[in-house]
């Protein structure tokens, strides 16, 4: 026992367990669990110039062994690319038992650069880790040391992926979707209780999204023809989206956000609409419901680790099959969910997610929205 806990503390393992330390606790990276790759541990910040950290400890004696690890890395980042939805994947590669006769210059991957390091001070030496990562040499300074320093490093590295796991248990646990109950019902008596009562055509003559009425003064039109629907099959459909969609906005966003995101997109797809419609009528929630669509889309960017499958394979192509048939079928005010895609999207810009977005973001986000929210204004009453 004593034995293999001297040999997990050679000066190769406590340098892998100084790295570990330094990239999760002080970067955020999360470890990526990979089939089949052993002696490498990859981590993975999606924040950061370099969203992939290697930290490879197998041996590799010559040029050969050293091309096809390069090989063997591109294939994995292609797929860590398709899951998170991302371009570019800037990978870090550090080699800890690298031979001497390897020429890391034969590496012609391109977004991979590669580190060499044996001992602590080749850290201390790279003008690579001084640009990128300025204060690593300074965190793996520790008052500890032998068995002392490996507890210390375990202890925080659980600590760390303890809070982490807390923080998204409370993003993702499902919650009851109250505020969709209550748009749903809200619908639902907008139709039928118009009906029952014999003023429908009249309210939705009122109500609906109509520009001549809505240049003469009538701006409440923009929000309420969100509420209204033209017969029992568009209301069934919009309510069965709205809970599909607007449930998972709702838990994943918050209450607050969720019921900002609805009206915004319910305004600016009313805006849009505005100036293609010409003397008819539109009314329906598919304006909003778009938004939220583009809502969940940028929530599910910035968790893409988690939901990029999801956003890949079942929402972008949900939303594209929607605009494709809006553009086919007559009858669907197509340019109200355009409109309501874009307000969805900018407007989660500004409101931010929890525990990703930047302040810088959030700015831009609401500089965005105010921007495009000016301008379907102008091209809708002023044009």
């Amino acid at each position: 026992m004593q034995q293999s806990l001297e040999i997990m503390l050679d000066d190769k393992n406590m340098i892998v367990m100084k790295l570990l330390h330094y990239f999760i606790t002080e970067k955020n990276y999360n470890p990526i669990i990979l089939q089949g790759v052993e002696n490498e541990i990859w981590l993975e910040n999606l924040d950061e110039d370099y969203k992939i950290i290697r930290i490879v400890s197998n041996y590799i004696h010559n040029d050969e062994q050293f091309r096809f690890d390069m090989f063997k890395t591109k294939r994995i980042m292609k797929k860590i690319k398709v899951k998170t939805l991302s371009f570019k994947m800037s990978t870090l590669s550090i080699f800890l038992d690298l031979g001497d006769s390897v020429n890391m210059n034969d590496n012609t991957i391109k977004d991979v650069d590669c580190l060499k390091v044996i001992e602590e001070k080749d850290l201390k030496n790279s003008d690579l880790v001084k640009s990128i990562f300025p204060d690593l040499n300074k965190k793996l300074k520790y008052t500890e040391d032998g068995f002392q320093l490996f507890a210390r490093i375990t202890n925080d590295i659980n600590k760390h992926n303890k809070s982490d796991a807390e923080k998204m248990d409370e993003v993702f646990r499902p919650k009851v979707p109250y505020v969709t109950y209550g748009l749903i019902l809200l619908c639902i008596l907008c139709y039928v209780v118009p009906i029952l009562f014999g003023y429908y055509d009249s309210l939705v003559s009122m109500f609906s999204i109509y520009p001549s009425a809505i240049k003469a003064g009538e701006y409440y039109r923009l929000l309420t023809a969100a509420f209204l629907h033209g017969n029992i099959i568009h209301l069934l459909f919009n309510c069965y989206a709205l809970f599909v969609i607007g449930s998972q906005v709702e838990s994943f966003l918050g209450r607050f956000k969720y019921i900002a995101i609805y009206l915004f997109s319910a305004v600016s797809a009313s805006l849009l609409s505005m100036l293609f419609l010409g003397n008819h009528l539109s009314l329906g929630a598919s304006g909003a419901i778009f938004g939220l669509m583009g809502a969940i889309v940028y929530f599910g960017y910035h968790y893409r680790v988690y939901l990029g499958n999801i956003v890949k394979s079942q929402i972008i192509p949900l939303i594209l099959f929607n605009l494709l048939l809006g553009f086919t079928l007559p009858g669907i005010d197509n340019f109200a969910h355009i409109g309501g895609l874009i307000g969805g999207s900018v407007f989660t810009i500004a409101l931010g997610i929890k525990y990703k977005s930047s302040n810088f973001e959030k700015i831009n986000g609401w500089i965005t929205s105010f921007i495009y929210l000016a301008f379907l204004i102008y091209l809708a009453f002023g044009y």
